[in-house]
């Protein structure tokens, strides 16, 4: 009968919390980076749309305060209630991204620099990359289904006030009873604000909108998503009053800013391949004849086509950043005045490349589906040829968004091979091995102390698959149970599969305090396996 060796068993588990620590901080920078860049942008449209927001409000105020415009004046408060939905969601909603900014940060009660670090040259959350807050706060704590229900709520008030003030004075401003419903029934529907309460029913593991949404989810990623939400309820504020601004006679437009706008159809181009882009004049106005309107790139003007933008086309001959200068000049149509602007665009140059990366951990297990994500820059899902060889196969899942599965059947060597659409043969090396070992339990012990009653209410012997990223059952195939009471000689049961049989179950329920039992020669099989596999002994002594 052999005692097992526990440190190293406890090394071993080590070595696997070691590495899932180490997976977890080895999260991309420029991922990062992206969450903020996507966060910086839609707190720039929220300022965006504030700023034509005022303007539009203002000019309804000046335009209602004519009299013969008094028959509109209800819209003014309508407004005025709008805005101040609007404005306490937003508030709301800065307010949980701070509580979400501070927990995950030196969690002081307040927003405060202890809260931030500089990374990269910016000014970012200290805790970007913590899951355990915003699925804590968002998913256990119940605020991720308080915020749908708010947004919900938001949405639901928006509708009543629109409807309320055509209801009651929709035929006092020309509108036929047909023509009110369907205003009301419009706005309804098209408003960017609100809640798809749908597609996280079709995910398996999901109990929830919030769970969907938000759980395991680093907070660098949690805030764009926030800041989304507020960003498409500043649209629904626009919308709605833009649709009552027009009740009243028409947006006044007054032009005050002119900037170029580029719309290019890829921002990141292949040596060879043109470059095309569209460029428009910001906040234009169809009053504007086109002929009032001058471009130039790189000083070369274009010609400005009836909708306001001009195309523009270049080849691309090397590789590296390129930058466009560009400048605009727009006549105002009413008052002669000249207004320009200029800004630049920045596009990049490169070759073909691409890559292969395990979803999970950078080798195959055998036994299980590896997901894998393929990508080639350049290269269109169509024209991409993927290929393998080694003991392993390839089927893909969504090849347009370049998911595939990898199955194994044998340790060894494996490559797989990207090609086609200009691509050379380009092989990526990796390892196949099989499922780690799992660990044998009784409950949550693998040894150590037990009492009596916890003891012989176990059925059997577990075999747990701790740290392992992948959806995969390893079974007991049998062990050998050996009891030594004080002063007695051992006994033992030799024990076919996980539960206990009749023989050990007669030892187990002689359990009393200061037994031992010993758990020995313990085997399992997971999947991918031919014959059972050793794992770890046990030794409990009942309390």
């Amino acid at each position: 009968m052999s005692i097992p060796k526990e440190p190293r068993q406890l090394m071993i588990n080590l070595m696997y919390l070691v590495l899932t620590a180490l997976l977890a901080l080895n999260v991309s920078a420029e991922v990062m980076n992206a969450f903020f860049t996507l966060d910086e942008g839609n707190k720039a449209s929220m300022k965006t749309v504030e700023s034509q927001l005022e303007q539009t409000v203002s000019s309804l105020k000046n335009l209602l305060s004519d009299e013969s415009k008094a028959k509109y004046r209800p819209i003014e408060p309508a407004v005025d209630q709008v805005r101040s939905t609007i404005s306490s969601f937003n508030s709301y909603v800065t307010d949980l991204r701070d509580e979400l900014i501070d927990a995950a940060g030196n969690n002081d009660g307040e927003v405060n620099e202890g809260d931030y670090i500089e990374s990269y040259g910016k000014r970012v959350p200290k805790g970007k990359k913590n899951k355990d807050i915003t699925t804590r706060m968002l998913v256990d704590e119940g605020r991720g289904e308080e915020l749908k229900a708010k947004i919900i709520e938001t949405k639901d008030q928006l509708v009543k006030i629109y409807s309320d003030l055509l209801n009651e004075h929709g035929e006092e401003f020309g509108l036929k009873p047909e023509g009110i419903q369907n205003r009301i029934q419009n706005i309804g529907q098209n408003l960017p604000f609100g809640i798809d309460d749908e597609t996280w029913k079709d995910s398996k593991d999901k109990k929830s909108w919030a769970d969907f949404k938000f759980r395991q989810m680093p907070l660098a990623a949690v805030l764009p998503l926030m800041s989304q939400m507020q960003s498409d309820a500043k649209s629904s504020e626009a919308a709605l009053v833009n649709s009552m601004a027009e009740l009243a006679g028409g947006r006044v437009v007054e032009f005050d800013a002119f900037f170029p706008v580029v719309q290019a159809e890829k921002a990141y181009v292949i040596k060879g391949e043109p470059f095309n882009a569209e460029i428009s004049v910001g906040t234009y106005s169809t009053q504007i004849n086109p002929d009032d309107i001058k471009i130039r790139v790189n000083g070369s003007q274009l010609k400005v086509n009836e909708d306001g933008k001009a195309e523009y086309s270049t080849r691309t001959t090397s590789t590296g950043k390129k930058t466009l200068k560009m400048q605009v000049e727009v006549t105002n149509p009413l008052t002669g005045e000249v207004t320009d602007g200029e800004s630049t665009f920045q596009y990049e140059v490169g070759t073909r490349s691409a890559t292969v990366s395990a979803d999970k951990m950078n080798v195959f297990y055998i036994g299980v589906e590896n997901p894998v994500s393929v990508s080639a820059a350049g290269v269109s899902s169509n024209d991409l040829r993927v290929s393998e060889s080694g003991p392993i196969s390839i089927r893909p899942v969504n090849r347009a968004n370049g998911k595939y599965v990898v199955t194994a059947n044998k340790p060894g060597e494996a490559k797989i091979i990207l090609s086609g659409g200009g691509l050379p043969r380009t092989p990526y090396d990796f390892r196949v091995k099989r499922i780690p070992d799992p660990v044998a339990r009784l409950s949550k012990k693998s040894s150590g102390t037990m009492g009596t009653g916890e003891f012989k209410a176990q059925g059997g012997v577990g075999a747990f698959l701790d740290n392992f990223d992948f959806d995969a059952n390893c079974k007991i195939q049998g062990f050998t149970l050996v009891h030594v009471a004080a002063r007695q000689d051992p006994v033992e049961s030799i024990n076919a599969g996980a539960r206990y049989n009749s023989q050990s179950r007669r030892l187990v329920n002689k359990a009393k305090p200061g037994d031992i039992y010993y758990f020995d020669d313990v085997k399992a099989r997971c999947p991918g396996d031919n014959v059972g596999r050793p794992i770890n002994s046990m030794v409990f002594k009942i309390r």
